[in-house]
């Protein structure tokens, strides 16, 4: 009989996006770091952090990642999870939640990410959020090679153009190879992951999308 092939686990990263009350600051700091503190007993589990969008900014940032699917689903379902989430009703409302799945940098975020949007209008009086998530598939992120090329596309044209760029100042050229290299990577790496590696990824989108 001919056995059908296991799914390939990947990890699972979980970005939430919350609003916490600025009055309520020193509780929530505790708050965040006890569920953090939970989740790190729990199977799968590989690692997790949070952080504020700013000192004077209300948008606190919690991430965390499991092994896979099922472990992540665990934590998520989990009694101890929901007593969390409770405690923290008063003042931390949950208003964007992002999966993804994989490392490979640029390509996580058009391709292996599932958004759960909670919208604002369904939310408590003490400011949590009362709908479920809309649960949809998480996909694979683009075979390896199909990154390599995207990459490479992106990265040949933008190298042409500061070679060039650069050879026209005047000593240039003259400087040691360490240095000029040095120079260009460090003008080169804000643009590549900024401006042109997100636009390339939005070109090429039907292409790296289709099944292998």
């Amino acid at each position: 009989m001919e056995h059908m092939a296991e799914p390939v686990a990947h990890p699972i990263t979980v970005a939430i996006e919350r609003r916490i009350d600025p009055s309520r600051t020193p509780e929530a700091t505790s708050w965040m770091q006890a569920g953090t503190d939970l989740a790190t007993s729990f199977p799968g589990f590989l690692g997790s952090g949070w952080v504020r969008a700013g000192e004077s900014s209300d948008l606190w940032y919690m991430l965390y990642r499991f092994r896979d699917i099922t472990t992540l689903e665990a934590w998520e379902g989990s009694s101890q999870r929901a007593w969390w989430l409770d405690s923290g009703r008063a003042f931390a409302d949950e208003v964007r939640v992002e999966r993804r799945t994989g490392i490979e940098g640029w390509f996580d975020a058009p391709f292996a990410t599932r958004v759960e949007a909670r919208p604002r209008g369904d939310a408590s009086p003490g400011g949590s959020i009362t709908t479920g998530p809309v649960k949809q598939p998480i996909p694979a992120a683009p075979p390896r090679w199909k990154q390599a090329v995207t990459i490479w596309l992106g990265f040949f044209p933008t190298n042409l153009l500061a070679t060039w760029l650069l050879g026209m100042i005047p000593g240039f050229a003259e400087l040691p190879l360490v240095v000029r290299v040095l120079i260009a990577t460090i003008a080169l790496t804000p643009v590549m992951t900024y401006a042109v590696l997100p636009w390339v990824t939005r070109m090429l989108r039907p292409w790296l999308q289709r099944s292998r």
